[in-house]
This record gives structure tokens, C-alpha cells and sequence, in this order.
């Protein structure tokens, strides 16, 4: 399984943009229900955003795929103050957060 982690900051004034953006992303894929995908999305404060994504070695781009994702990675560097940053993670350890 990847993992990917990836964090940004919005402009204060379009956090709230940036989190109905991202709420929309949950709406499909709960509606979806892509097999070997697990995601999170967290607000750290005001305007600092961190994505987590797992996804099985044979899944390609479920989510990328999505209508929702497309309208949310439209205009992203626009909103953000520092653009994403990704990078692959390795879980070193995990109590029932990402193992369900």
C-alpha cells in the first residue's frame, strides 16, 4: 500500500473555500465507494491543510479521477500562500487510525 502525505497553506481568506472544496471530495467518494482507498483530510489551524492518502499498489488514481477532485485541484495554487508539499510515508506506528 502507498501512503502519501501532503500539506499546504491556503490564504486565510480562502481557507473556508478550500474546506467545502475538499468536503465535496468526501461527498463522492462516499457515494463512490472506490475499493483499496483510504483518505483523510485534516485542518491544523486556520489555513494549514493535511492530506493522507492510502491507496492499494493496483489502484490507479481513484481519486484523481473524481469530478469533486477535479473542481478542488482547480485553482489550488490560487487559494494556497505555500503550494502542496507531498512526500511517500511510512507508518512507524498506528492505533486503529489507519488499519480499519
Amino acid at each position: 500500500m502507498k501512503r502519501i502525505a501532503i500539506r499546504y497553506r491556503t490564504k486565510p481568506e480562502s481557507a473556508d473555500e478550500n474546506q467545502r472544496l475538499i468536503e465535496e471530495v468526501f461527498r463522492e467518494l462516499t457515494e463512490k465507494a472506490p475499493s483499496g482507498v483510504k483518505y483523510a483530510a485534516l485542518r491544523l489551524d486556520e489555513s494549514v491543510f493535511l492530506h493522507l492518502l492510502a491507496v492499494e499498489d493496483s489502484v490507479n488514481d481513484s481519486v484523481a479521477s473524481l469530478d469533486a477532485f477535479g473542481a478542488f485541484r482547480n485553482g489550488i495554487l490560487n487559494r494556497c500562500l505555500e503550494e502542496p508539499a507531498q512526500a511517500v510515508v511510512q507508518v512507524i506506528g498506528d492505533f486503529e487510525m489507519f488499519s480499519k
